[in-house]
């Protein structure tokens, strides 16, 4: 039953993998078609095509490898100076130019002369690239939504679940008091196990975040604590210590290895799946995407660890880059969880959601052949030109993207390596769930 289980994870995540592919795709269909732009083919996944159908001059399929996605665009390069599409070199780089150069022109036909992408002017090209990754980020919105304001997140909750005897920096991470440490003021003041606190210093304190903070503002003064303890309401009071703990962001979560001095009161929260309203919901996304944008980052400084987990005997950290088949390995082990179905929904949804955001963001990057590339490529020939308009000289005409075809290569070679060493280390060593 297990097996079963964690196969049929596998294959939830396949299906939303897919979904979020033909969703990009999508994007730069229905803008490319909007701006008069020919699209021979639409198509999800890689390989042999195991079905297709024509609907007016765009072929629409599915391909047998669910890796990836694409559409052909007729003219995604402009012809070179001397008006040729196909004239092959001799030199390996320049034949990789000429090599894109010819492929964006093969399916050309009579009367797509004023169909073809590169005629466009720069910012219909920059919304045509820019479609795909948006609709990503469109998708991982909704599921992030879907989650935090349907399902809710595990957080702490206004319930007491264990008292702290004494005084401890978070940062020197033990949990045995020593003779020298002080009392905690929790400990001092009289809280208890599965006490509910219902204000704090006269302020009410339905959620942990505003707990947390509260505490934390506090410092050095002796303050009221009204709690719910057996069906009845009790006052107490406690003087607030002064302590290194660790630092929050602005949705509250934990920040890794950052510490501030501020109110200690020396409590463990219960936790629980609280529902965050639209507001909180922005906020918390905003604080994961600033995340990822830091984790894409720091992706090269990431690699040496990552090679010691696949090939050595380092451990595999868990904000370690992960591929398509260790998302998978992820999908797979929630649905063996023995946790609430609606909670294992809530898990599946949020990986899909962060895959979409990666997506976004991977895309974005300003490198051929990314979409990023081509956006880059636009940006800087409308640029141009109006630099030209300016300075009264001659129209510089489209900026040839295809020129950078050889960085294009090299991008794709570095991308393949990282590839293959993150899809080892999945298979090897996975990153883990509890």
């Amino acid at each position: 039953m297990t097996t079963l289980m964690f196969i049929l994870g596998i294959g939830v995540f396949f299906a939303g993998l897919l979904i979020s592919i033909a969703w990009h795709e999508l994007g730069h269909l229905s803008t490319a078609k909007l701006f008069g732009i020919r699209v021979p083919q639409y198509m999800v996944g890689f390989g042999p095509t195991i079905w297709s159908r024509d609907k007016g001059d765009t072929e629409y399929g599915i391909k047998a490898i669910p890796l990836g996605g694409y559409i052909r665009m007729i003219g995604m390069f402009p012809p070179d100076d001397q008006g040729r599409v196909s004239a092959r070199s001799t030199s390996p780089w320049r034949g990789m130019i000429e090599d894109a150069r010819s492929a964006a022109f093969e399916e050309l036909q009579p009367g797509d002369e004023t169909r073809m992408f590169y005629t466009r002017k720069p910012w219909k090209r920059v919304i045509v690239m820019f479609a795909g990754p948006f609709m990503n980020l469109v998708l991982a919105v909704a599921l992030f939504l879907t989650v935090l304001m349907g399902f809710g997140i595990k957080q702490g909750t206004n319930t007491i679940e264990s008292v702290s005897p004494c005084v401890i920096s978070q940062s020197e991470h033990r949990d045995a008091c020593k003779k020298s440490d002080p009392a905690s003021p929790a400990a001092a003041a009289g809280l208890r196990s599965h006490d509910k606190i219902l204000s704090f210093d006269g302020k009410p304190t339905k959620d942990w975040n505003t707990l947390s903070d509260l505490i934390r503002d506090s410092a050095g003064k002796t303050v009221p604590i009204v709690v719910e303890r057996g069906g009845q309401d009790l006052t107490l009071h406690a003087k607030i210590a002064v302590n290194k703990v660790a630092a929050k962001d602005s949705s509250g979560a934990y920040v890794q290895g950052r510490y501030v001095k501020a109110g200690f009161l020396g409590f463990s929260a219960a936790e629980g799946f609280v529902k965050l309203g639209f507001g909180d919901s922005v906020t918390w996304m905003t604080d994961r995407v600033g995340d990822a944008v830091e984790n894409l980052v720091a992706i090269p400084g990431k690699i040496p660890a990552l090679w010691d987990a696949a090939f050595g005997d380092g451990p595999r950290e868990p904000d370690s880059p992960m591929g398509i088949v260790g998302a998978a390995r992820i999908t797979g082990d929630i649905a063996t969880l023995d946790i609430p179905a609606s909670q294992q929904v809530a898990m599946f949804v949020f990986v899909l959601a962060f895959f979409n955001l990666s997506l976004f963001l991977f895309n974005m990057l300003p490198l051929l052949p990314l979409d990023g590339g081509h956006i880059a490529g636009a940006l800087w020939e409308s640029l141009r030109r109006k630099v030209a308009r300016v300075l009264r000289r001659p129209d510089p005409g489209p900026f040839d993207v295809a020129k950078l075809m050889p960085v294009a290569y090299v991008v794709a070679g570095v991308f393949v390596c990282f590839t293959v060493l993150v899809l080892i280390a999945d298979v090897v060593n996975p990153v883990k769930i509890s």
